[in-house]
């Protein structure tokens, strides 16, 4: 089956998501989609529908896509091919003016096997964890919430990016594949293999600007209103970030009535923190809002490592320390705010214990509240009296380096 269409800025008007309905026959075993067009000219993502709703995105990572009983591609589900209405999926990403051609090829059956992850490597050596000081019944872990793997855009598969992730010194790595849930099955038995907690989470993604939905709760319909994913992942059990509020063109610019309760305030795209920007826009957003960071880790050619920046988040003690921590434990100190964010595994840390600002390896920075009024730090653990409001460290010329709600 071939379809083909020339899409125009008319079309991306009347929707940015446009179906392309295909019939299934009883029978099918698989199917088969591959889209072509001209990237030089313009962006447009990729899906599937099957007579049930969601059956797969990738967005604009892949061009083919294969959908059978017992294996599919990354980003897409496996499982029976029932008969009906199916639909390729595109996104309207980016349309010239002058339009674009795509021609859709279906094949039923597939004519060629899914793309598969590869074996996963050694579990290495973990890093050395951090010894930091936490109040009674509570151990901080070091997490990173951000990241992809082949089930999206990402170059690694899941087992590769836990081995990176035990190699970094992290103790959970939030694994957001965009706009799928492809990647939830079999990540707990990762996670236990390689002595990492791997939390599920999706990155739900459009063109206004991207949201972490975390937990192991069903697929956000990214294509509905912002309002409707924040009521869905809490009425789910799970917790809904913005991500990187101030990146380029996907700056967050969704109105909201009802805010999540997590924001990504450090992202790797804060290439220099004298800058203000990210926390001039938590203040105006709301402090109540608690701050998360997240690698958002691609491939390692991207220059962007995994675990970079860093959140410490404060979970229950009484987990076998040799293995992962439930992930319900992690949740649990993000709904708290038990949180400290800092740039790297081993930077400085600032984080409230027993009612007290704590700062570790910060020496020769500066304490800074909300008002602007600086402390110098001396010693590499030092406590102060704290009060209400958010807390950074600063280095003398103002580059932040570690912040605590």
């Amino acid at each position: 089956m071939r379809i083909t269409r020339t899409l125009t800025p008319e079309d991306r008007a009347a929707s940015p998501y446009l179906e392309l309905p295909f019939e299934v026959p009883p029978g099918t075993p698989s199917i088969e989609v591959r889209l072509s067009y001209n990237r030089d000219h313009g962006v447009v993502d990729l899906g599937c529908l099957d007579p049930h709703g969601f059956r797969g995105w990738s967005g604009g990572a892949r061009s083919r896509y294969v959908v059978g009983s017992a294996e599919a591609t990354p980003g897409y589900l496996p499982g029976p091919v029932d008969a009906g209405v199916w639909a390729v999926l595109l996104g309207l990403h980016r349309v010239p003016a002058a339009g674009i051609d795509v021609v859709v090829e279906i094949d039923l059956p597939a004519t060629g096997p899914a793309e598969t992850e590869p074996a996963p490597p050694p579990v290495p050596e973990r890093r050395p964890r951090r010894d930091l000081p936490a109040d009674s019944g509570l151990t901080w872990l070091a997490c990173d919430f951000h990241a992809h793997t082949l089930h999206s855009d990402g170059s690694f598969g899941r087992a590769e990016l836990a081995a990176l992730a035990v190699d970094v010194g992290l103790d959970v790595l939030a694994v957001t594949d965009h706009n799928t849930v492809s990647h939830f099955a079999g990540l707990a038995e990762i996670g236990r293999n390689f002595g990492v907690t791997l939390l599920p989470g999706q990155e739900v993604t459009t063109d206004r600007g991207h949201a972490n939905a975390f937990g192991s709760i069903p697929w956000v319909d990214f294509r509905q209103p912002a309002e409707l994913w924040v009521s869905h992942v809490e009425s789910a059990g799970g917790l809904l970030s913005i991500n990187h509020p101030l990146m380029g063109d996907f700056a967050w610019s969704h109105p909201l009535t009802r805010r999540p309760p997590l924001a990504e305030i450090w992202h790797w795209s804060w290439l220099d923190t004298r800058w203000t920007g990210p926390l001039a826009w938590w203040n105006a957003w709301g402090w109540d809002t608690v701050p998360i960071s997240g690698s958002d880790f691609h491939n390692p050619a991207d220059g962007r490592p995994l675990g970079v920046p860093v959140t410490w988040v404060a979970v229950e003690s009484g987990f076998d320390a040799e293995g992962p921590a439930p992930g319900e434990l992690v949740l649990d100190g993000l709904r708290h705010g038990r949180v400290a964010v800092t740039s790297a595994f081993d930077a400085p840390v600032l984080m409230r214990v027993d009612d007290e600002l704590v700062a570790v390896g910060g020496d020769g920075t500066l304490l800074t509240d909300r008002f602007g009024h600086r402390r110098p730090v001396h010693g590499d653990v030092v406590r102060f009296r704290a009060a209400d409001g958010p807390y950074r460290l600063e280095t003398p010329d103002a580059a932040v380096v570690a912040i605590t709600p």
